[in-house]
C-alpha cells in the first residue's frame, strides 16, 4: 500500500527543487556569459565543463548501483541522453528570438559530430551484447570521456577553438551586473571567427563593475543550486516511483529522466531565449557524451552487464541515435528553420513516452 505521507512529501520537496533549480540556471546562464567576454573563452566551452557535466547524474548512477538498481541506473541514462535532446534542445530552438536566425558556428557543427559518433559506438556497443564484454567495453567508453575532457583543454590552452560568439559593449553603464548582462544580449553580433586568444593579448573592454573570481564565483553558486535540486528531483522522483510500484526501466527511461535533465532544459530555454548557440549546444552536446562515456562505462564496469532487471530494448536505443542525427543535421543545415525543427523535435519527444506507456513498455 502507497505511503501517503511519503508521496506527498516527495512531491512538496520537487517544487522546492524547481525553484531552486530556476535560480541556480539563471545565474549560470548570465554569469557564464560574462566570463566567457571578460576572459575571451567560448561560451561553449565554459558550458561544455559545467552545465555539460552530468554530476547530478553520475550521483544517480552511483546511488543506484550501491542499492542494486542497475536497471533504473541503465534506464536514466538512455532516457536522460533522448531527453536532452528531443526534450531540452528542442525547447531552446522553439523559444529563440523571433527577430533572430540561430547561427550555429564550427565549434557548435564539431561537437554535435562528436557526439553523434559516440552514439553510435554507444549504440553498436549495445547491439554487440555488452554483457559478455561490458567491463572491456564500459574501460573504453571511461577512456573515451577522458580523451574528450583532455582535447578540450588542449584546445583551451592552444587557443585553438573559435568563440560562437562575441558579446559587444553595452552603449551605457548598467547599474548591476544582472542589467549589463542583458544589455549585452540584446547587443550582440554573431562572430565565428573571433579568436579564443587575442594574439596580442589584450581582452575586450568590459564596463562590469567586479572582477572575473567574482563572476566565477556566482557561476560557481548557480551551477551547485543546479546540482542540489537536481539531487532533489531525482531522489524525490525515486520514491514516488518506489510507491507506485512502476518497472524500473519505465521509470528511469521516463520520470527520472525528465527530473534529472530538468536543468537542462531551463537552461536550454533560457540560452535559446537569449540567443545564446554556444551554451545550448555545448548544454546537450556534453550533457549526453558526459552520459553515453562516463556515467554508461562506469555502471557497464561495475555490473559486468549484470542488471538486476529489465534493460532499454532496441526501439530506445533507436530512437537515441536518431535524435542525436536529427540534432547534427539541424545543427550543421538546418539553423534557418530551426524553430521548425524544435517543435517536430518536441512533438517527437512526446510521442516516445506515449510508446513507452502504451506499446514499447517493460515487465
Amino acid at each position: 500500500m502507497a505511503n501517503a505521507a511519503l508521496i506527498a512529501y516527495s512531491v512538496a520537496s520537487f517544487i522546492c527543487g524547481l525553484f531552486v533549480l530556476e535560480f541556480g540556471a539563471d545565474k549560470f546562464i548570465d554569469h557564464t556569459a560574462i566570463v566567457a567576454e571578460r576572459t575571451g573563452i567560448p561560451e561553449s566551452v565554459v558550458g561544455l565543463l559545467t552545465a555539460g557535466a552530468e554530476w547530478e547524474e553520475l550521483a544517480v548512477v552511483v546511488v543506484c548501483i550501491l542499492r542494486n538498481r542497475t536497471s533504473l541506473a541503465v534506464g536514466n541514462i538512455i532516457g536522460s541522453a533522448i531527453s536532452n535532446i528531443l526534450g531540452a534542445f528542442s525547447l531552446g530552438l522553439v523559444f529563440r528570438r523571433d527577430e533572430e536566425i540561430m547561427v550555429f558556428d564550427a565549434s557548435a557543427r564539431a561537437y554535435t559530430l562528436a557526439m553523434l559518433l559516440v552514439t553510435g559506438l554507444v549504440v553498436a556497443l549495445q547491439a554487440f551484447n555488452p554483457s559478455r564484454l561490458s567491463t572491456v567495453f564500459g574501460g573504453i567508453l571511461i577512456a573515451i570521456f577522458v580523451l574528450y575532457v583532455g582535447s578540450v583543454a588542449y584546445l583551451i590552452f592552444k587557443g585553438h577553438l573559435t568563440a560562437p560568439e562575441s558579446v559587444s559593449d553595452s552603449d551605457s553603464d548598467s547599474e548591476s551586473d544582472e542589467e549589463s548582462i542583458h544589455e549585452n544580449f540584446e547587443s550582440s553580433q554573431v562572430n565565428s571567427t573571433t579568436p579564443l586568444l587575442a594574439t596580442d593579448g589584450a581582452l575586450p573592454a568590459s564596463r562590469h563593475k567586479h572582477s572575473i573570481p567574482y563572476h566565477v564565483a556566482i557561476l560557481l553558486l548557480g551551477f551547485l543550486a543546479i546540482l542540489l535540486s537536481s539531487f532533489v528531483l531525482s531522489n524525490a522522483s525515486s520514491y514516488i516511483a518506489e510507491e507506485s510500484g512502476i518497472s524500473e526501466v519505465l521509470f528511469g527511461v521516463v520520470f527520472l529522466s525528465i527530473a534529472t535533465t530538468l536543468p537542462e532544459k531551463f537552461i536550454a530555454v533560457m540560452s535559446g531565449s537569449r540567443n545564446r548557440t554556444g551554451i545550448l549546444v555545448a548544454n546537450t552536446v556534453g550533457s549526453n557524451i558526459f552520459l553515453l562515456t562516463l556515467c554508461l562505462g562506469i555502471l557497464w564496469v561495475s555490473t559486468a552487464g549484470d542488471y538486476n532487471g529489465d534493460t532499454v530494448n532496441v526501439v530506445e536505443v533507436g530512437v537515441l541515435l536518431g535524435s542525436s542525427l536529427f540534432m547534427t543535421l539541424v545543427v550543421w543545415f538546418g539553423a534557418r528553420f530551426s524553430r521548425l525543427a524544435g517543435v517536430v523535435m518536441l512533438a517527437g519527444y512526446v510521442a516516445f513516452l506515449v510508446l513507452e506507456f502504451t506499446t514499447i513498455g517493460h515487465s
